[in-house]
């Protein structure tokens, strides 16, 4: 009897051990920073926030079962376009004790490490984790970081720019609009352009700019006789891409940038990862640090898909006819 009767104990302890752990779990109020570079915390308050990449992060919370208000307080930062402020903005939120914290490019992870070995980082939008010594490797990353990378690597922006000669086969100058504080121009991928420009015959020239400062790029591009713009992948450009847009359809130039939602605006084309896709899963990622995981044993997630958007419509008011074999090759035509 003594045995049946500790056999039903067992029994019973594997059921509510498991019941009572869920229930904590349910009970406990979670604490996730998110910080954003450039784009106004306007754009990122709300259940549906207006900026895509926060509206994707907060939705995939909530699939997930993370509430605002019940289990989870999210708190949204963005530095607005003043570098300088990263190393504060993650030292504040590493003040209130967070879970998580998430952040966006690698001006922001690289104050984030800086700042903080202890609290878990997840990154979104980063080009190369290790090569900038963000992670060990992208299996194993070790320390407190861990997340996704927009990018296969430089060979990336080098397609973009063969993309742009596809639909533009006489297009010979171009201007590449490039963050001055993520050192685009210099970086692999403003490298990677450059190569593949004079392997086409092509002349690109940097037009630079400082957030929300684009008066003198705009000016050289205009005086330069440019056939074409090439949008960098800042996230400062990102947050700015309806300026750049209506500059765009002003100067009459075609545009190529890396992320679709300029696109749905009025630019030429795209080709990039999914922002709404990275931002998504980096909330999958949020969920299993919340659940016990450690970022640096949750390997690194590269895109798997890549997007190239045509708007057909802006081709048209720009006067260009877009070859068939590049719309059969378009994931997504604008009319």
């Amino acid at each position: 009897m003594r045995r049946i009767g500790l056999a039903v104990v067992l029994t019973l302890s594997l059921f509510i051990a498991p019941l009572a752990i869920e229930a904590q779990h349910a009970g406990k109020v979670y604490r996730v920073g998110l910080i954003f570079s450039t784009s106004p915390v306007a754009e990122m308050a709300g259940p549906v926030p207006v900026h895509p990449a926060a509206r994707a992060f907060v939705q995939g919370l909530r699939a997930l079962g993370y509430v605002e208000g019940q289990n989870l307080i999210l708190e949204r930062r963005s530095a607005e376009g003043r570098y300088e402020r990263f190393g504060d903005i993650v030292a504040e939120l590493v003040r209130l004790k967070p879970d998580v914290i998430v952040t966006v490019g690698d001006p922001m992870l690289r104050a984030a490490k800086a700042v903080t070995t202890t609290v878990p980082i997840v990154m979104a939008n980063n080009r190369d984790p290790v090569g900038e010594g963000f992670v060990q490797s992208l299996a194993r990353p070790g320390g407190n970081i861990t997340g996704l990378t927009v990018a296969v690597g430089p060979p990336i922006a080098a397609k973009r720019l063969q993309f742009l000669r596809d639909a533009l086969p006489r297009v010979s100058r171009i201007a590449y609009l490039g963050s001055k504080e993520d050192d685009e121009w210099d970086s692999p991928f403003g490298q990677s352009v450059r190569t593949a420009a004079r392997a086409l015959g092509m002349t690109v020239f940097l037009a630079e700019y400082r957030p929300h400062q684009y008066i003198d790029a705009f000016t050289m591009i205009n005086r330069a006789r440019t056939d074409a713009l090439f949008v960098g992948e800042s996230p400062a450009g990102y947050a700015d891409r309806g300026l750049i847009v209506d500059f765009a359809t002003r100067a009459r130039l075609p545009s190529m940038f890396p992320y679709r939602e300029a696109v749905e605006l009025g630019g030429l084309m795209s080709y990039g990862a999914s922002f709404a896709d990275i931002f998504q899963q980096a909330a999958i990622y949020v969920d299993k640090i919340l659940k016990g995981a450690k970022p640096g044993d949750l390997p690194v997630e590269q895109p798997t898909k890549f997007e190239l958007v045509i708007n057909l419509k802006t081709a048209k008011t720009l006067g260009l006819t877009s070859p068939q074999t590049l719309l059969l090759r378009a994931d997504q035509v604008i009319e």
